[in-house]
């Protein structure tokens, strides 16, 4: 996609007589150009998964951000003591915070678990009460796997002593154990996370490469969107039990704080998956089992098919 398409389709969208527009903003440039033109009409916008804080009669549905990032870190932790990494020396890959809130969201939810604050990205050097030191804090500008890849493999040609790192998302954690795999680390050597619980992601996690990743049930967060949308068209006042929160910029940043329907994420890892991401048919069983063969399926009660 690309700003001028998406700007031109909400266009398109409100010259047609839309009431209330839902939309995923590219990046906060083209949602503050699209909630603008929202508002000089009169139009109630949602934004969906991804905010900008901009406009008027503008509503957010998306999972709880900073939670993900705190499941993220949980996961770590636990990984961390798991895995039996010893002193963890740990390099953390952010997501995409020049062009995504999410991204900032997210750093903050694993960097108050991990360092106690909300800092992001945090100060190399940073230690805590566990014993862990942080080599370094990088995001990855427009959450590009391939550019996560190649920070990674040079922070860790500088810095060899690093044995476990923190992603925003499998796509980056993959790119992580790419690199790791390259460089002929094995299996549960040097913990990896993730979100979005992708069928790559999975595939690192029963393979031993990857502590978990954050599982964001979509089809909840269509139907809230839906049943919103819905309830602002009628001109009627959604309850409380739909707009359960708020949304507001990072630290720093300018916009407006907004009503926000939050969704509750899950971490999943080995022990869940099954009846999880694969309960759900989010993930096929049979892809994932194909990938990682049947019989690392049935050890962790995953039908191979």
């Amino acid at each position: 996609g690309s700003d001028a398409t998406e700007l031109s389709l909400a266009q398109a969208d409100i010259t047609a007589g839309a009431v209330v527009l839902v939309f995923d903003p590219l990046d906060s440039n083209v949602g503050s150009q699209i909630q603008q033109l929202a508002a000089s009409h009169g139009v109630k916008v949602i934004s969906y998964d991804r905010a900008t804080f901009t406009g008027t009669n503008t509503y957010y549905v998306s999972f709880d951000n900073v939670q993900v990032g705190k499941l993220i870190g949980q996961g770590f932790q636990s990984c961390v003591s798991a895995w039996s990494i010893s002193s963890p020396k740990i390099f953390e890959l952010d997501g995409g915070e020049d062009t995504d809130p999410n991204a900032i969201s997210f750093a903050q939810g694993y960097n108050t678990v991990l360092w106690g604050n909300t800092t992001t990205p945090e100060n190399a050097g940073t230690t805590n009460s566990m014993g862990y030191t942080l080599v370094g804090d990088q995001i990855t500008p427009g959450w590009v796997n391939a550019t996560g890849g190649t920070i990674f493999q040079q922070q860790f040609t500088a810095h060899p002593e690093i044995n476990a790192t923190v992603e925003a998302n499998d796509g980056l954690a993959n790119a992580v154990v790419t690199d790791l795999k390259n460089a002929g680390v094995g299996a549960k050597k040097i913990p990896t996370t993730g979100q979005d619980a992708t069928l790559q992601g999975m595939e690192n996690i029963l393979q031993g490469y990857q502590c978990g990743s954050v599982y964001k049930a979509i089809y909840l967060e269509t139907q809230d969107a839906v049943a919103l949308a819905t309830i602002l068209r009628a001109g009627a006042t959604p309850p409380s039990a739909l707009v359960n929160g708020t949304t507001k910029p990072a630290n720093g940043a300018s916009g407006n704080e907004q009503p926000a329907s939050l969704l509750t994420p899950k971490w999943v890892d080995t022990s869940n998956m099954a009846s999880t991401v694969i309960a759900d048919k989010f993930i096929s069983a049979s892809a994932l089992c194909q990938a990682v063969t049947a019989a690392v399926c049935q050890q962790y009660n995953i039908p191979t098919s």
